[in-house]
């Protein structure tokens, strides 16, 4: 969350620069007419039960950071649901998925949790999303060869999800050994700090050892698989809200097609955007739609209100809660650079 006033102006500028990369195909070729037409007659009532099991995953989303958490701390579910609901507000609104670290602060301020072993489990959540959106992804290959032929974009989308398996997959098999084995883990850890500067060296251990305390959920095969049960659950929650949301606009495609969808937009989200995954959400989305055969301006309109109905609602009720807690973004700086004076 604290970063220098030159690496937020870099992390910035990036992220403009590739929204504005992804927006481009975005729109090039759109027919704005049927684009408009399509968000003139799309049916919104469909909105208002997409938004209720949106927060029904929000939910099941809280439960399973509760479960990670767990070994380190018991934290009520109630105390832990406006936490993720202002995590959300904090990654939509801010660059680099500030939000992460928003929750791993107000967690540590509400119930003494240390940050390092939040981030962990934090890190956690987001391999195990990983590896679910991958596996969206794998369960539909056939059709993300259609994807390249017909859409025109990213054509290297196979190599890409072979990639990001590679990356998602090995990160979840480092996390579990490091779970199952925590003697030899820790041991390995104190080995490795011999290569830390002395001064650093007590500091780094410290939070090294609370960072594998946040691991301590995976600890056996049973926790680790219902850890994965629940993400599964979590994304096919949120691509029901996906099917939802189709109903209002004239077109249809399967739901292992919107499985599809979310995978691939979520995967390019993990890019580097403006605040709110503005291109790097539309694009993806759009080109997934076209190589089914829904016009594009239909699919652009579709994405879009989607994209409007995954941030809104969660952000507004994000700001809710942070107002509530009396806190600012300031605040929470000002207490981070003081513990980290204390470290």
């Amino acid at each position: 969350m604290v970063q220098s006033y030159a690496m937020k102006r870099w992390h910035l500028a990036l992220g403009f620069a590739i929204s504005a990369f992804f927006l481009y195909f975005a729109l090039k070729g759109l027919e704005w007419g049927t684009f408009w037409r399509a968000l003139k007659h799309a049916n919104y009532w469909w909105l208002i039960p997409a938004v209720a099991v949106y927060f029904v995953a929000v939910g099941v989303r809280t439960w399973r950071w509760h479960y990670l958490v767990r070994p380190i701390k018991r934290v009520p579910l109630r105390v832990m649901f406006p936490i993720v609901a202002i995590g959300y507000m904090g990654n939509n609104i801010y660059p680099a998925r500030a939000g992460e670290l928003l929750r791993a602060a107000i967690l540590k301020r509400r119930a003494g949790v240390p940050i390092s072993a939040s981030l962990s489990t934090i890190l956690v959540e987001r391999v195990y999303d990983g590896v679910v959106m991958l596996a969206f992804v794998f369960l539909n290959l056939p059709e993300v060869s259609r994807l390249s032929a017909r859409s025109g974009f990213m054509g290297s989308i196979q190599s890409l999800a072979i990639w990001g398996a590679a990356a998602f997959i090995g990160a979840l098999v480092v996390f579990l050994l490091a779970a199952m084995f925590p003697r030899q883990t820790e041991r390995l850890l104190r080995w490795s700090i011999r290569f830390v500067p002395a001064r650093f060296r007590e500091a780094t251990l410290g939070i090294g050892l609370k960072f594998l305390s946040g691991l301590e959920a995976l600890s056996s095969p049973t926790e680790a698989v219902m850890v994965f049960l629940t993400s599964l659950l979590i994304w096919l929650l949120e691509t029901g809200k996906y099917w939802l949301v189709m109903h209002a606009f004239p077109f249809h495609v399967s739901f292992f097609a919107l499985m599809l969808m979310n995978g691939v937009v979520n995967l390019a989200t993990t890019l580097p955007s403006a605040p709110g995954y503005v291109g790097t959400f539309d694009t993806p989305g759009i080109a997934v739609l076209t190589a089914y055969g829904v016009p594009k301006g239909i699919a652009t309109g579709y994405t879009i209100v989607l994209h409007i109905a995954l941030w809104l609602p969660i952000t507004l009720l994000g700001a809710y809660y942070f107002t509530r807690e009396g806190l600012s973004l300031a605040e929470l700086e000002k207490e981070e650079r003081q513990s980290q004076a204390v470290g």
